[in-house]
């Protein structure tokens, strides 16, 4: 009953962005009318709708993270909840590395609520950058940060307090986490007095630390099997990811049927010339 009424709020969501579709963010001026076919819309287009519904109703661009960033972390969650990867399902936490040390940078969202649980300041690895991060290694002692897609896992207690470890997804990225000790813990040197001053917070090993009086909700909320991305416009790691350039069914399509969902009368004039899909 529970995923009835939530797949129904759903569809609600998004033929609610489809109908006010100029008023979002959105660019849809690429799309082609091959992709509607007999009043039904495409996977690629169901999918950008409700990317966009989940962007505009949590206010995303306000906290700094792009649309092109969250489409992107939540392709990745799609694709580890594929691979059957993800044992908490519904969350996504994102590092957005592209944004300075200053910034409220980590967010935690609840996908199946549209909800932001957490949004607060994240370190970086001390040799990945200064107040912005723009170098990042899967080499021991690098004391930097990894990039990709990772795996929430178990805590522990230790030299850094509650802290949580992480299993990297990305061979080549980030599968030297574990081995690399690099996990969440909370640091009194990331905070917003130093935000505040401009003090830059990558002072880390590599680690994702987060202020100390958040992290324990933050840990409880994420660890044991949640998706965690660590994101920069790294060319290299944007070529050769596999989980960016998979080519897979998002089970949100599947579970939701949206594919299949008859396009409302008013948007069956709806020109859609030139519309641009991810």
């Amino acid at each position: 009953m529970k995923k009835l009424v939530f797949a129904s709020a759903v569809c609600i969501v998004l033929f609610t962005s489809m109908i006010a579709v100029n008023k979002t963010n959105a660019d849809y001026s690429n799309v082609t009318k091959k992709e509607v076919t007999n009043g039904e819309i495409s996977n690629s287009v169901a999918v950008n709708y409700w990317i966009d519904s989940l962007y505009n109703s949590m206010n995303l661009n306000a906290t700094g993270l792009s649309r092109s960033v969250f489409f992107t972390a939540c392709k990745g969650y799609e694709y580890l909840l594929s691979q059957n990867k993800l044992l908490k399902q519904g969350l996504l936490t994102i590092c957005d590395y592209s944004q300075s040390s200053s910034k409220k940078r980590l967010i935690v969202l609840d996908l199946n609520q549209g909800k932001i649980l957490f949004n607060t300041y994240v370190a970086h690895g001390h040799n990945s950058g200064n107040d912005f991060a723009t170098t990042f290694s899967n080499s021991d002692d690098s004391h930097k940060t990894s990039l990709g897609f990772m795996v929430t896992a178990e805590t522990y207690n230790g030299d850094n307090g509650y802290s949580m470890r992480l299993d990297g997804m990305e061979s080549g990225f980030n599968n030297n986490v574990r081995a690399r000790a690099i996990v969440m813990h909370g640091s009194n040197y990331v905070n917003s007095d130093r935000a505040a001053s401009g003090v830059m917070m990558g002072r880390s090993f590599g680690c994702p630390a987060v202020p100390a009086a958040e992290v324990k909700n933050i840990i409880d909320c994420i660890k044991g099997g949640s998706c965690f991305f660590s994101y920069y416009p790294d060319k290299n790691y944007t070529k050769a990811s596999k989980i960016i350039n998979a080519d897979f069914n998002w089970p949100v399509m599947q579970s939701l049927q949206i594919a299949s969902v008859k396009i409302p009368d008013s948007l069956k004039n709806l020109s859609l010339t030139g519309m641009q899909v991810n």
